[in-house]
């Protein structure tokens, strides 16, 4: 038996270049709307993120505000060597690290284990009451939310040191004292960012296909075991994404709740890079110095986000790329 070959003509052919820009077209035409709407998140990034990497040039540079950016001195690295060199490296180095190492073993896991048990709430209203309350601090801004931990935490008037003094205890000067401030800090973070984020385990926990706790119940199941073997496994890969994106913002600590919170007496424990460039740059008018310190901590924090990736994939089989 003889079998035909197909003509060349039946053959697929490859797309062209042509074809290809006329179905992006024909797609951008399609969801018109949606990019218009998208435009002013395009423009914020393009002015607000990336236009401002220009700048980073003043860190190889003696830069001095009459003679601009591309006319004042090259001099390379000297920035870096100086900050390397100084004392105060090691300490902002530590800082960093610990504050963050700590921020993020401490506020990652509390938005899982909110939204979990949060979704084991049979009641509807309550659920949504919870849910609300919990979500009201992100609405508040950082002066705003500090000004509220100095009063709670003041030594005379604040409600926690009456608390203490009711039942017998010494009022305690929390952020006078170093060993305090990390508690505090990263207290109030929780607090603050808990409700936000359980919004997205939660959405999360939402697409997990019901048939599968109706199969567990029928196996005899009981809701630990659900949230155990179900929903926590279900919702790792939400898990594993946000895992690394708060990793790689480990070391970009806002220099903001720090700068409001902490004093002279806390510098050993709450100076950071972020406020060190704050310090240099804009109250000392550093800006070389200050920049090249600034793209250093930039520079860590793209090798945490890599490492974490890397990490992740190495160990599951997911990472963000």
């Amino acid at each position: 038996m003889t079998t035909t070959q197909p003509e060349l003509t039946d053959r697929p052919q490859p797309r062209v270049n042509g074809s290809r820009l006329g179905s992006i077209w024909r797609h951008m035409k399609r969801d018109r709307q949606l990019l218009i709407l998208f435009i002013p998140c395009i423009v914020f990034y393009v002015l607000f993120r990336y236009g401002p990497i220009y700048g980073l040039i003043i860190a190889f540079k003696d830069y001095s505000v009459y003679q601009g950016i591309l006319g004042s001195e090259w001099v390379g690295l000297e920035h870096f060597r100086k900050f390397f060199d100084s004392p105060d490296f090691w300490l902002l180095f530590k800082n960093t690290f610990l504050l963050g190492l700590f921020t993020l073993l401490w506020t990652f896991p509390f938005p899982i284990l909110f939204a979990v048990l949060l979704n084991e709430v049979r009641g509807v209203k309550f659920k949504k009451a919870v849910q609300t309350f919990s979500y009201l601090p992100t609405f508040l801004s950082v002066v705003i939310v500090s000004s509220m931990i100095i009063d709670f935490l003041s030594p005379t008037h604040g409600l926690v040191n009456q608390l203490l003094k009711a039942i017998g205890l010494e009022p305690i000067y929390f952020l006078a004292a170093p060993e305090w401030f990390r508690t505090v800090y990263i207290g109030s973070d929780i607090w603050q960012h808990m409700g936000f984020e359980a919004i997205i385990y939660l959405a999360a926990i939402a697409s997990i296909d019901p048939t599968l706790y109706e199969a567990a119940r029928v196996d005899g199941a009981n809701r630990f075991h659900m949230m155990r073997y179900i929903t926590i496994p279900s919702i790792m890969p939400t898990i594993v994404i946000m895992f690394i994106i708060k990793s790689g913002s480990m070391f970009r600590i806002g220099y903001e709740k720090v700068l409001l919170l902490y004093n002279p007496m806390t510098y050993e424990v709450a100076d950071v890079f972020s406020t060190y460039v704050y310090r240099k740059g804009l109250l000392e008018t550093n800006y070389s110095y200050a920049a090249a310190v600034g793209l250093f901590e930039s520079l860590i924090a793209l090798v945490m986000l890599l490492l974490s990736n890397l990490i992740s994939k190495k160990a599951g089989g997911k990472g963000l790329w």
